[in-house]
């Protein structure tokens, strides 16, 4: 830069020292922001916002507690359909391979199936096969409880 006529470089700020540090700084930050929001729980592909369980009257009369658990959505299992685990979303075939692995982990498996209230009921009963195959000694489907009408209102037949 020419800064001789009007004598610029007087009025100029010095560079800084050594701001090298800063540099590592800012770019472990970086790193560790795409660590933490780039895992599994944060950015991973799965459930949408309109998930529902399927509402049944004394739905926790049989609950017990689970080894472990697995969410289908609507889209046909066996056509192309995704169940999601712990291990992230896995098609028919990884699901058995998963069932057979899980089996081993617990003494009495349990699996608990999270199926949305659209699931059909010919998915629901191809896992309990699959399921009851790699030897798991009890299978629960989850539902909610029926929501509480408020005070007041009547019951129109």
């Amino acid at each position: 830069m020419i800064t001789r006529p009007l004598d610029l470089a007087s009025r100029l700020r010095p560079p800084p020292r050594n701001f090298d540090w800063m540099f590592l700084v800012v770019g472990a930050l970086i790193v560790q922001f795409f660590l933490l929001f780039g895992s599994r729980f944060v950015l991973a592909p799965g459930l949408g916002v309109d998930f529902r369980l399927p509402t049944m009257p004394g739905a926790l009369a049989g609950a017990s507690t689970t080894t472990h658990v697995v969410t289908i959505k609507s889209g046909g299992f066996k056509n192309g359909g995704f169940v999601f685990a712990e291990n992230g979303a896995l098609n028919a075939k990884q699901f058995g391979d998963w069932l057979k692995a899980a089996v081993k982990t617990a003494k009495n498996p349990v699996l608990l199936v999270q199926a949305g209230a659209d699931v059909t009921m010919a998915d629901e009963a191809d896992i309990l096969t699959l399921a009851q195959e790699a030897g798991f000694a009890r299978v629960q489907f989850a539902a909610d409880r029926p929501a509480a009408k408020p005070a007041g209102t009547a019951t129109v037949p």
